[in-house]
């Protein structure tokens, strides 16, 4: 919104000229979103501790320790993050962007879809929450109608076309297959970061670094120059996501903040579906999705962790994980919480210095 009330009074006032930079707007996304998560945030689990008198429910076949240490805890946390999200990017990125628009749909869409899962966990008083085909259904379906609509933006010489890292000038066309990838990609990270959401801070900080790591991505993506130098498919207009990217960042910082061991708040479905497909919708537009796969590694890994013990089981009546995901695994084996969560965030900076790497390895 700034960019759209400012830069056209720079020919009268030279210093707003500063609205017209990525950078500089990048930069304010960033500190906006953080600030609103700092001003909005204990109102919020005041206001939700006061909704959910028992806070989210607990699984009775998770680890024992988490009956006496999260018991009580509200969720829904991640309407903080979708809040700050959302005001961050409208007041700093160009309103006649139609990404901007898309991404916005689609990362609030996934948010309402774990809204309304969040809540029947606490009205229900159960861990199950809404009917998982039911929500794979209303995943999929906001999902295409967001790979339609990116699909309808990108330029025609890159619509239905898979970019491959580390390949320069390489584009596979998937034709009618693609909107169906895209969709998948959508909906697997949502699923992904949502299946890592299950330690204190575990998942929030390598959302964070993803999303760091797609803001330069979307940068360089929509830049003609740094395209051209990188050998990347340049997409125009797709560099207004380094705002979203940006804005998803601070908020992610916002409100770790609050989610540090001892959670005050978990995300709950709310944040972590929606984040995800965020990050899956980036992916998308930028044409990056294999190196989501790369950046969002730590992810990949959990959502893995739990088809092989569910495969494993289900074939050989064994299971391969004391338990799964992954992180759970490591608290069954006795690793104390912080330790987990550590670890995984320094497995998640290295994927994305990996990932960000494939940029120049070319």
């Amino acid at each position: 919104m700034l960019y759209n009330l400012l830069v056209p009074l720079a020919e009268d006032y030279s210093f707003l000229n500063l609205f017209r930079y990525l950078t500089f707007r990048s930069g304010g996304a960033l500190m906006t979103a953080l600030i609103l998560c700092f001003i909005t945030g204990r109102p919020i689990i005041k206001w939700l501790r006061s909704k959910q008198k028992e806070g989210q429910p607990i699984r009775d076949d998770g680890p024992e320790s988490h009956l006496l240490t999260k018991k009580g805890t509200p969720t829904m946390g991640g309407a903080m993050v979708l809040l700050s999200l959302a005001v961050s990017t409208l007041l700093w990125a160009d309103l006649n962007n139609g990404y901007v628009w898309i991404a916005l749909f689609i990362t609030s869409t996934f948010g309402l879809i774990g809204f309304m899962d969040d809540w029947i966990k606490v009205t229900k008083r159960n861990s199950s929450g809404l009917k998982s085909r039911y929500k794979f259904l209303l995943q999929v379906l906001a999902a295409a109608v967001g790979t339609f609509l990116l699909s309808y933006l990108s330029p025609s010489s890159l619509q239905n076309q898979l970019a491959l890292p580390l390949l320069k000038d390489v584009l596979i066309n998937l034709g009618w297959a693609f909107p169906v990838f895209a969709a998948l990609v959508i909906v697997g990270s949502s699923n992904a970061v949502n299946l890592t959401d299950g330690l204190d801070g575990l998942a929030i900080v390598p959302i964070m670094i993803a999303a760091g790591s797609f803001a330069f991505i979307a940068y360089f993506v929509g830049n003609t120059v740094f395209a051209s130098y990188l050998q990347l498919s340049y997409v125009p207009g797709v560099g207004e996501l380094a705002i979203f990217c940006a804005a998803l960042v601070g908020a992610s910082l916002g409100f770790l903040w609050f989610n540090a061991p001892p959670a005050m708040i978990f995300m709950g479905d709310t944040g972590s579906l929606s984040a995800g497909a965020a990050l899956g919708t980036i992916a998308v537009a930028t044409k990056h999705e294999i190196v989501l796969a790369i950046i969002g590694g730590l992810f990949v890994l959990e959502t893995v962790s739990v088809i092989v013990q569910v495969a494993s089981f289900k074939m050989t009546g064994k299971r391969v994980f004391r338990m799964a995901p992954l992180h759970h695994h490591y608290e069954k084996k006795g690793w104390a919480e912080p330790t987990i969560v550590i670890r995984f965030w320094i497995i998640a900076f290295i994927l994305a210095l990996i990932g960000l790497a494939t940029l120049k390895l070319r």
